[in-house]
């Protein structure tokens, strides 16, 4: 099921709607969706920090971090959407490290590594509707593929925390399939070339 909402993507103008969505609370534990982006210890700067971060990358990027869908005017969903080279924690990640030979070294690997629904709106199909919007905009930006760290509910349980990344079949859906995994423990890698969209 693909949600009927309208995704735009995060400019400064809709600054306030991506902030009333993460609420005080950035989120989850003050993520403000910085937490692929810098290492550890710059994370535990906390919410004000992490807040400042991403508003930063909306004002001065030279493309949206991500993607906001929409119900009427109200912000419902999102997703992070950039060149994978831009989540530090993924690159250096020995279990999400490259599958083959897709990076290109020029941005054309393109990253979607998490998913955040109002709690509301769970359940809506959201999730996929922002992940085909994140396909065509990584595509119109130079993307030659993209990928994702799907987690596999058949291979081990997971938390509800946990499921931000999205799952296997949220991708399968969207036309993605299995890189690889290093571990049963690990988040698949999931991936999509983008040579037909």
């Amino acid at each position: 099921m693909v949600a009927m909402v309208d995704v735009h993507p995060l400019t400064p103008e809709r600054w306030d709607d991506f902030a009333g969505l993460f609420g005080p609370n950035g989120a989850t534990s003050g993520c403000w969706c910085m937490w692929w982006r810098v290492t550890a210890k710059d994370f535990e700067a906390g919410t004000d920090v992490n807040r400042e971060r991403m508003h930063s990358l909306v004002e001065g990027g030279d493309h949206a971090p991500g993607l906001l869908a929409y119900d009427g005017d109200r912000a419902v969903g999102w997703c992070s959407v950039s060149p994978r080279r831009e989540f530090g924690r993924i690159e250096r990640s020995a279990d999400l490290a490259l599958f083959g030979d897709d990076d290109d070294g020029a941005g054309g690997l393109w990253s979607v590594p998490c998913f955040y629904i109002g709690r509301r709106e769970r359940g809506r199909g959201i999730a996929r509707a922002l992940l085909d919007a994140a396909v065509a905009y990584a595509a119109d930006h130079g993307a030659t593929v993209v990928e994702g760290y799907a987690v596999d509910p058949s291979r081990r349980k997971f938390t509800n925390s946990e499921l931000y990344t999205g799952t296997v079949s949220l991708f399968e859906g969207a036309g993605f399939e299995r890189a690889g995994a290093r571990k049963p423990t690990s988040r698949v890698v999931m991936r999509r070339r983008l040579d037909g969209r």
